[in-house]
C-alpha cells in the first residue's frame, strides 16, 4: 500500500481531481494475422492518432452506466457500444484494459433499445436489426450484450426469422492502456496497435499489458484491423454466443473482495408498505460490496473504498464515515477499516503524532480548504467506541484502544490551552463541524476508556464540558429569524455567519451505553431552531438539502460545497432530527431523499444538484459525481435503520429501540442485521411501534 500524504502538504481530495487516488497498478511480439476479410470493418483510429475525447476537462460521469466490482470497472454509456470516448472501457486497478468493444452483425451496428443495470457489478444492453430482407418493418434478430466489471462480455444472436441466417459477427478491439488519472485529465495516449494472442489480441507497452481472449475462437483475427470474427449458422428461433474475456496478459481472474463469502457486510433486506425501502435497502449494499478492498498486506482487513469511478482507493474520513454508518450489518467492515487506517497513524515526536493522515477537502467559496486527516483522526475513537456498543469483540477492541487512545491526545495536545480545534493544523479556522466531531470524540472517547479504566477520561469529560459552554456562546448568529449556528470562527476571531448542511453535524452525538445518545454542542432552544432551518426551504430542497443555503453568497446548486445536496449530510441530518424529537423534519427530509434515489435507479450519487423540486421535476444530476460512493451507499442504511430506532449495548447485553412515531414508510421490517454478532431482525408498525423478531441469544429489550 502507498504511504499516505501528510496532512500538511496532501492535495486537495475533490479537486478531481487532478489525479484521483487509485489502487496500485495491475501485475504485469511478433504478429500473426490471418489476413481474409469479406466484409467492412467499423471504424477505428489510425495507429498514434488521439482519440475524440481529447478536448480538455473531465469526462463526465452522469450519463455513465458503471459497474464495479473492485479492483475491476466497467463504464459503458446507454448505445453499448464501447468507442474508446471519455470514460468507456474495462479497467482494473485503475488502467484501461479496453477501451473499444464494437459489435457489427452482418455488417451493422444492432439498434440499441435497452441498457440496464442488472446489478452493481454488470449490465445487460439490447440491441435489434432487420436481417431478412422480407421481414417487413419487424426486427427478426436479437442483440444481447452482458457486461461485467470483471472483465467479461458475453454477446448473444437470437434469431425469429422464419428461414436459417448465416449471420457474420465482427467485434473490433482497442484500447490504450491509459491510467484513469491521464484519462481523467483528457490525456490518455493514442491508441496501440494490437498482435494476434492465442484466441484473440494482445496489446503491450513497457508500463502494462492487456489482452482479450474470446469462446470460440474467432475465425479470423486481424491484427491490423482490431478485429475479431465469426461466421454463425442460426435455425429459426436459434441462437449463438460468444464469451470476451479482458484481463492484464498473464492475470487471473479477477476476485472481487465484495463477491467472497466471507464478505463484511451481512445481507440485510427490508420490506413493508413503501416498496422503495427494499429497493434503497438492496441497492446500498450491493453498492458497497463492489467497493470493497482487501489491504493487500492484511488480507483479513477490508474497508470501502470512497467511489467509483474517481475515487477507487482508501480515503480514510469517508472509509470510517461509511463503516460507522453500517455498523447494522455487523462490525467486521468497521474492524477491518480502524485496523487499515491504524498502521498508517502517525508516530514519534512532533504536532501531528497520533494523526490518522488524509488529504485536503475543498470547503467552498467561504472557507480554505479543510483537512480529513483531522476529520479521520476524530472519527476513529468514535467508530471503535461505538463498534463496541454494536458487538465489536472485546479482544478486538482491546487491541485498537491504543490507537484510539494516541488520537485523543493528539486532540487534547493539539487543543493544548484553546478551547477550540482549528483546521488545519495551524493557523486554519475553527470551525462548527470541526468543534462537533471533536466533541463528539472527546465524550464517547472518555466513555470509552472509563469502560478500560484507561488514563485520560476525566480530562475529556472537562474539555468537552468546556467546549459546550463556549460554543452556545461564540458559535450562535442571531438574526430576525431566531438565528442559527456560525459556520466558522477565522484565526482573527471573526465569525463567518453563512449557512449550510455542515450544521447537521452538531446533531450527531453519537451512542453511549444504555442506548443514550450522547450530549450535543447546542442548547434545547438551540437544536429546536436548527431544526426549524433544515426543515425550511433555503436548506432543504426537496430532494434533500443544499451544502450552502440558497440565498447564501455564492450559491451554485453545483458546487460540491456549495449548493449541491450532499446525502451523507442529508442522511445524517435525518438520524440527527429523529433522534432528538422532530420527527416532522427528520421525516420531510427521508421522504425527499427517497424520491430522489427512485429517480437514480436507488443508487444514489455522492451529490447532486441542489435546484428546488417542483411538482414533475427530477434531481439534476451532477456530472463529476462519484456513483456509487460509499457514504451515500452507506447512507440508504442509515436512513432506513434510524426509522427502527435501534440502540445496542452489546457489553451490557441489552438494546434500545426509539423508532420514529410517525412511522413515514408506514410499516417497515428489517431482516438479516446484526446486533452483538448475531442475526437481528426489527418490524416497525404503522403506528410507529417497534418489536424484535429476531436476535442473539441472552439480547434483552432495553428501557
Amino acid at each position: 500500500m502507498h504511504q499516505p500524504t501528510p496532512p500538511s502538504t496532501a492535495d486537495d481530495n475533490h479537486r478531481l481531481r487532478d489525479g484521483p487516488p487509485w489502487l496500485p497498478p495491475a501485475e504485469g511480439v511478433a504478429e500473426r494475422s490471418r489476413t481474409r476479410t469479406t466484409r467492412p470493418t467499423p471504424p477505428r483510429p489510425a495507429p498514434g492518432a488521439q482519440g475524440p475525447w481529447h478536448v480538455g476537462g473531465l469526462p463526465p460521469t452522469h450519463t455513465a452506466l458503471i459497474c464495479v466490482a473492485l479492483p475491476g470497472l466497467a463504464i459503458s454509456t446507454e448505445q453499448g457500444q464501447l468507442t474508446g470516448r471519455g470514460l468507456e472501457g474495462f479497467y482494473r486497478a485503475g488502467r484501461r484494459l479496453l477501451a473499444r468493444c464494437q459489435v457489427r452483425v452482418a455488417g451493422r451496428e444492432p439498434l440499441p433499445v435497452q441498457a440496464r443495470m442488472a446489478g452493481s457489478d454488470s449490465v445487460r444492453f439490447v440491441g435489434t436489426l432487420r436481417a431478412s430482407p422480407a421481414a417487413g418493418p419487424d426486427p427478426d434478430v436479437v442483440v444481447e450484450r452482458t457486461r461485467h466489471a470483471e472483465g467479461t462480455e458475453r454477446i448473444t444472436l437470437y434469431s425469429s426469422a422464419r428461414h436459417p441466417l448465416r449471420l457474420p459477427l465482427e467485434v473490433a478491439l482497442g484500447t490504450d492502456l491509459a491510467e484513469l488519472s491521464a484519462i481523467a485529465s483528457g490525456s490518455p495516449g493514442p491508441e496501440l496497435l494490437p498482435s494476434v494472442h492465442d484466441s484473440g489480441l494482445r496489446w503491450t507497452t513497457r508500463t502494462g499489458n492487456s489482452s482479450v481472449t474470446a469462446d470460440p475462437p474467432p475465425a479470423d483475427a486481424l491484427a491490423s484491423a482490431g478485429l475479431l470474427r465469426w461466421e454463425f449458422e442460426l435455425p429459426p428461433g436459434g441462437t449463438a454466443s460468444v464469451e470476451l474475456r479482458v484481463r492484464p496478459d498473464g492475470a487471473g481472474p479477477l476476485r472481487a473482495v465484495g463477491r467472497a463469502a466471507t464478505s463484511p457486510l451481512a445481507p440485510a433486506r427490508a420490506a413493508g408498505d413503501d416498496p422503495r425501502a427494499g429497493a434503497l435497502l438492496r441497492t446500498s449494499i450491493e453498492d458497497l460490496q463492489a467497493l470493497l478492498l482487501r489491504d493487500p498486506a492484511h488480507p483479513s482487513d477490508t474497508y470501502l473504498a470512497a467511489g467509483a469511478p474517481w475515487r477507487c482507493g482508501l480515503a480514510p474520513a469517508e472509509a470510517l464515515a461509511a463503516a460507522r454508518m453500517t455498523l447494522p450489518l455487523g462490525t467486521r467492515l468497521a474492524a477491518g477499516t480502524l485496523r487499515t487506517l491504524a498502521r498508517t497513524q502517525l508516530r514519534g515526536p512532533g504536532p501531528q503524532a497520533g494523526m490518522i493522515p488524509g488529504p485536503r477537502r475543498d470547503a467552498g467559496a467561504h472557507l480554505p480548504p479543510g483537512c480529513t486527516g483531522t476529520e479521520a483522526t476524530l472519527l476513529f475513537p468514535v467508530l471503535l467506541a461505538e463498534a463496541r456498543r454494536w458487538g465489536l469483540p472485546e479482544q478486538e477492541t482491546r487491541e485498537l484502544l491504543p490507537v484510539a487512545e494516541r488520537c485523543l491526545a493528539w486532540l487534547r495536545t493539539t487543543v493544548g490551552d484553546h478551547t477550540y480545534l482549528c483546521d488545519p493544523q495551524p493557523g486554519g479556522p475553527a470551525r462548527s463541524e470541526t468543534q462537533a466531531h471533536a466533541h463528539r470524540a472527546a465524550v464517547l472517547g472518555a466513555d470509552l476508556l472509563d469502560a478500560y479504566d484507561r488514563p485520560g477520561g476525566a480530562g475529556l469529560w472537562q474539555w468537552a464540558g468546556e467546549l459546550r459552554k463556549a460554543f452556545q456562546a461564540d458559535f450562535w448568529t442571531e438574526d430576525r429569524g431566531g438565528g442559527h449556528p456560525t459556520a466558522a470562527l477565522t484565526p482573527d476571531g471573526r465569525p463567518l455567519t453563512h449557512l449550510g448542511s455542515a450544521a447537521v453535524h452538531l446533531l450527531d452525538t453519537g451512542l453511549l451505553g444504555a442506548g443514550r445518545p450522547a450530549v450535543g454542542l447546542l442548547d434545547k432552544v438551540q437544536t429546536e431552531q436548527l431544526a426549524r432551518l433544515l426543515g425550511g426551504p433555503a436548506l432543504d430542497s426537496g430532494w434533500g438539502l443544499r451544502g450552502l443555503g440558497a440565498k447564501e453568497a455564492g450559491h451554485n446548486p453545483f458546487g460540491h460545497r456549495a449548493g449541491a445536496v450532499r446525502v451523507q449530510e442529508t442522511a445524517l441530518a435525518v438520524a440527527g432530527l429523529a433522534a432528538a424529537g422532530y420527527e416532522k423534519e427528520a421525516g420531510g427530509l427521508l421522504r425527499g431523499l427517497l424520491a430522489a434515489a427512485e429517480h437514480f435507479g436507488h443508487r444514489l450519487p455522492e451529490m447532486f444538484g441542489g435546484e428546488q423540486r417542483t411538482d414533475g421535476s427530477a434531481p439534476l444530476p451532477h456530472p463529476a459525481a462519484c456513483r456509487p460512493a460509499a457514504t451515500a451507499a452507506a447512507s440508504g442504511v442509515l436512513l432506513l435503520t434510524t426509522l427502527a430506532g435501534i440502540r445496542p449495548d452489546a457489553p451490557a447485553g441489552t438494546v434500545t429501540l426509539r423508532p420514529v412515531h410517525s412511522a413515514p414508510l408506514g410499516e417497515l421490517s428489517l431482516t438479516g442485521l446484526r446486533v452483538a454478532g448475531a442475526p437481528f431482525s426489527i418490524r416497525v408498525s404503522r403506528l410507529g411501534l417497534a418489536m424484535v423478531e429476531e436476535a442473539a441469544d441472552g439480547l434483552q429489550l432495553g428501557a
